[in-house]
């Protein structure tokens, strides 16, 4: 009979070594749990010579039901963590595989750079003035402006300042003030701060206040435009 029992050694020896950054950063990357774990699955199943496992087949491992497996999948893709590469087989046929080294050059350059472009908790402090959590678009929405419009993370935050004392509290106006600022050159705090000034001065007829600031308590909130970080 054959002993199908797993050794010590046999669990010390089958290793996968992972970045610590992934497990300290993924939030700022905009991920959850689930798609960390699909991540790994991929990395498993890469790492054994498996180029393009099915979802069903990473199904399989995980708690998460084929479908959602295969709109993690869209979602890396969507976010230009996971590529799909093809290539000639040995029978010159056309093969495909997953490609997850952007998502590692990602996480690696992350790390690289300086604090003020890599701040994650930009995620939380909109979430508390949301006073809610952001939901997948919104968070998509934050990174494209970090990705792919490069504004600095305090640019940002200093966009959301300004909705919150404009009392629009929304990502599309939050997203007008920061195109607005583009137009006009702006790429720092201080910068933000003097346009902003600009623009309250040409519009003094209209009133730019939150409805109730007289019963919040605005000083347990960090003033980004003031702080500029």
């Amino acid at each position: 009979m054959v002993d199908r029992s797993v050794s010590l050694q046999d669990v010390l020896l089958n290793q996968i070594s992972i970045p610590e950054q992934l497990l300290t950063t993924y939030k700022s990357f905009g991920l959850n749990e689930q798609d960390v774990i699909v991540i790994l699955q991929l990395h498993r199943f890469l790492r054994e010579g498996i180029a393009f496992p099915t979802p069903n087949e990473i199904a399989q491992y995980v708690t998460l039901s084929e479908n959602q497996c295969m709109s993690i999948i869209k979602k890396l893709m969507q976010k230009g963590y996971l590529t799909i590469d093809e290539s000639e087989n040995e029978m010159n046929q056309l093969v495909e595989s997953y490609n997850l080294h952007p998502f590692w050059e990602k996480l690696i350059h992350q790390s690289e750079q300086p604090i003020e472009e890599t701040d994650g908790s930009i995620f939380l402090l909109f979430e508390q003035e949301f006073a809610r959590m952001l939901s997948p678009f919104e968070i998509e929405m934050i990174n494209a402006w970090l990705d792919e419009d490069q504004f600095l993370p305090s640019l940002i935050k200093a966009a959301l300042r300004e909705a919150v004392l404009m009392g629009k509290l929304n990502f599309k106006y939050i997203d007008r003030i920061l195109r607005e600022w583009q137009k006009k050159g702006v790429i720092t705090v201080e910068q933000a701060r003097e346009a902003s000034k600009q623009f309250r001065e040409h519009k003094k007829e209209t009133t730019y206040q939150v409805a109730d600031e007289s019963e919040r308590d605005t000083s347990i909130y960090f003033n980004w435009l003031e702080g500029g970080k």
